[in-house]
């Protein structure tokens, strides 16, 4: 499972030209899922992701988690985090979880990440056309691979 996790001031989801939803100072986090992911790999993330260090402290050191900061949280699906570009001009995304093994994964990193923070997160619809506004606060932004994990 891969994420990209970016700070922001705001961000929000688009669906059909209406809001569907949004955040204020907290994460965007996309999510790429493939076949050979695991509740493992999602309870690592979360685990992760929730207590990341990225946000200022008192002395302006990033020295907080979103979860110490009582930040919200945006998750995306994005299938496109598993784009191999090796070969030819046209990524392949053979690797990107097919919706049936993708679909109840997503659901419970949704679920998992809820139980991390100890509030409802904010999340886009999987497989909808959607359009992400962010502003990116730093900028940061991190990638993580659960793969990379051990």
């Amino acid at each position: 499972m891969k994420v990209v996790i970016q700070r922001v001031s705001a961000a929000s989801v688009t669906i059909e030209n209406k809001i569907s939803a949004q955040i204020q100072s907290g994460l965007l986090i996309f999510v790429g899922i493939e076949a050979a992911d695991t509740q493992e790999d999602i309870d690592w993330l979360c685990a992760k992701i929730a207590n990341l260090r990225i946000f200022a402290d008192e002395n302006q050191v990033m020295n907080q988690s979103v979860k110490d900061m009582d930040g919200e949280l945006l998750v995306v699906s994005q299938f496109t985090l598993h784009a191999s570009t090796k070969k030819g001009n046209r990524p392949s995304y053979i690797q990107a979880a097919k919706p049936e093994i993708a679909i109840p994964l997503y659901e419970n990193f949704l679920e998992k990440m809820s139980i991390e923070l100890q509030k409802p997160i904010q999340s886009g619809v999987f497989g909808a056309d959607m359009k992400v506004g962010l502003v990116n606060d730093g900028p940061v932004t991190i990638l993580i691979d659960s793969k990379n994990r051990f």
